[in-house]
């Protein structure tokens, strides 16, 4: 009787968060529809390669930085990631629809979850909606593994026609059913206070969410300037943008040399800039510094060095002081030019 109250229990709990499978379901299957059945999102250098919004991540990654530059600094390793990761999604995402292996699926539910909060968790204009995405999954995915699917999933259908290995000891723990735990309110509650301090914590370091001054690194570009040299009348520098709206580029439409007293002594506006000879251009990344229409277009993520040619200027090289970059929005960054 008492097995048979836990069974019922089970079945009400799986029923009760269908919705919940679903709308996740939906969520990571749909990754796999986007990118490679309403448009192939999978081709290296064409428009909207996935590749590239994984660059996107980088700058401000939480842990997982050396791995994601590592892969975008190999292309061909990010495309086999690209791909499989795509594959993990659909599966993932089409056996939690079906209510097929839903424990397992929800571990994959939860792994895919962590990935894009420490990947993304920075990322979102207006509703921090990247991290909202990764800390829901993550709990929504320790919620499914608990319950497994009740009514309308295959793992039900499956219990109710006594297939054979339902009765296996590993399907309660990778299927649906009486998850067989000596103590579930200890795992509840641990479970529960570890994505809740996972939540505050990445909230706070993303975001300033939970105390001091809130701030948004997706709000306006930034663009970082070092390793400057000077060879042959040749002045080097390595632009890096660590943050912005990942979907628009930063638009370079000024390059300023500066002396010591603040006079320009070379300078490059945005019809310069927007025929930038690419070979002065070194790309670290998929994502890719380039001449636009109107300016230079910096997407976040994109690391490069820039190579300018002083021929022509007077100014001896100990007289070089700044590099300014200059924003179609108004933005400038500066460096100091020293031991040339």
């Amino acid at each position: 009787m008492k097995h048979t109250s836990y069974s019922r229990s089970y079945d009400l709990a799986g029923l009760y968060t269908l919705s919940l499978r679903l709308v996740i379901g939906w969520t990571y299957f749909s990754a796999f529809w986007r990118r490679l059945v309403l448009e192939n999102k999978l081709i290296p250098d064409e428009a909207g390669y996935i590749g590239e919004k994984f660059n996107h991540f980088l700058p401000n990654a939480l842990g997982i930085k050396p791995l994601i530059e590592y892969l975008v600094t190999h292309p061909d390793a990010l495309h086999i990631s690209m791909v499989t990761f795509t594959i993990v999604e659909a599966v993932v995402g089409l056996f939690i629809i079906l209510g097929l292996f839903t424990r397992l699926m929800s571990i994959g539910i939860f792994g895919l979850a962590m990935g894009i909060l420490l990947g993304s968790g920075w990322i979102g204009t207006t509703c921090l909606d990247e991290w909202q995405i990764g800390v829901l999954g993550i709990a929504g995915g320790f919620v499914l593994f608990l319950t497994g699917s009740g009514s309308f999933s295959l793992d039900h259908y499956f219990i109710t026609n006594n297939k054979k290995f339902t009765h296996k000891k590993w399907f309660p723990w990778l299927g649906s059913g009486v998850l067989p735990l000596s103590k579930p309110k200890t795992l509840v509650l641990a479970g529960s206070a570890f994505i809740f301090g996972l939540t505050l914590y990445t909230n706070q370091y993303f975001h300033g969410g939970v105390w001091g001054t809130l701030h948004n690194k997706s709000v306006k570009p930034k663009i970082e300037i070092s390793n400057i040299s000077l060879v042959n009348r040749n002045l080097s520098f390595e632009i890096y943008r660590t943050e912005g709206v990942d979907v628009y580029g930063s638009f370079l439409i000024g390059i300023h040399i500066l002396d010591k007293n603040g006079n320009i002594v070379k300078a490059l506006n945005h019809a310069e800039l927007s025929k930038f000879p690419k070979e002065n251009i070194r790309n670290h990344y998929v994502t890719k510094v380039k001449p636009g229409k109107h300016s230079l277009v910096i997407p976040l993520g994109s690391k490069a060095d820039i190579t300018l040619n002083l021929n022509g200027i007077l100014v001896k090289k100990e007289e070089l002081h700044t590099i300014k970059l200059i924003d179609i929005s108004g933005i400038e960054w500066t460096a100091r030019v020293n031991n040339l």
